[in-house]
């Protein structure tokens, strides 16, 4: 469970990054650091409770500041970026996506990897469907869900596969991990392919199953403020908040790697 970062370290973001607002930033300065506003972010789906968390740490060192997010797959989140969807901040859960948007000219700066996450089987409460091991996806007994293979989940997915010699038999794709794992918890399916970190929110939930295989596809996440940002003395100082070492430690509760 994520727990809560104490007052003494939010006071410690607050000092680490005020100052990061820029003299031209249209927004009325708050008290203290300069920073107010909407500060918008789009971030992988894998994301959601942990951003979540780390928004309210945020709100809190810069109480001008207000944290929208927009959760989803990061391949989608990429293309809404690259058509002029209003954005601070892109956190993606695999290079490919944030390089998409890199090259299209939509990101500021260089973007830092902040995470690592990798794969495991997600399996209802008591798993009933029996399953043992990544070879069960290859069998046509039990039920299936998969992330499609153009988002980061399903990408890693395939490449534990190929690493395996399992030709997977998924009974539904889904478009992000978050719906994936939702088969999970309603049990429509009896096992899945999700984020340890979706694994570990999740709870009593379900239950996760660790294969080797997914050591050999580790996804790197990297995070960007936008060139076109409409807050961007924010959208940097949430960025550099997410790299910070308070922040750190909350991604690591959820079941992240430390970058």
């Amino acid at each position: 469970m994520i727990r809560a970062l104490s007052v003494a370290a939010a006071a410690l973001v607050a000092v680490s990054v005020a100052g990061c607002g820029s003299a031209d930033d249209k927004s009325a300065p708050a008290a203290g650091d300069g920073l107010s506003g909407t500060v918008t972010v789009f971030a992988a789906a894998s994301l959601t409770e942990t951003f979540t968390e780390l928004g309210h740490q945020f709100e809190a060192a810069h109480p001008g500041v207000k944290v929208v997010y927009s959760f989803g797959a990061s391949s989608a989140l990429a293309e809404q970026i690259k058509q002029g969807a209003p954005a601070d901040v892109f956190a993606s859960a695999a290079p490919k996506n944030m390089q998409q948007v890199v090259d299209a000219g939509e990101v500021t700066g260089s973007p830092a990897t902040f995470a690592h996450n990798r794969l495991e089987i997600a399996v209802p409460k008591g798993n009933p469907g029996h399953i043992t091991g990544l070879v069960d996806f290859g069998k046509p007994e039990p039920k299936i869900a998969l992330c499609a293979e153009q988002v980061p989940c399903g990408a890693a997915a395939k490449t534990v596969f190929e690493v395996a010699g399992i030709n997977p038999q998924p009974d539904t794709r889904e478009q992000d991990v978050k719906a994936v794992l939702t088969k999970v918890t309603l049990g429509e399916v009896d096992a899945a392919l999700v984020y340890k970190t979706d694994v570990n929110a999740a709870g009593d939930k379900v239950q996760g199953i660790e294969f080797p295989e997914a050591d050999k596809a580790i996804n790197d996440y990297p995070i960007a403020p936008l060139a076109k940002a409409p807050n961007a003395a924010a959208a940097t100082a949430f960025v550099d908040f997410v790299k910070s070492e308070p922040a750190q430690k909350v991604l690591v509760q959820a079941g992240f790697d430390k970058a």
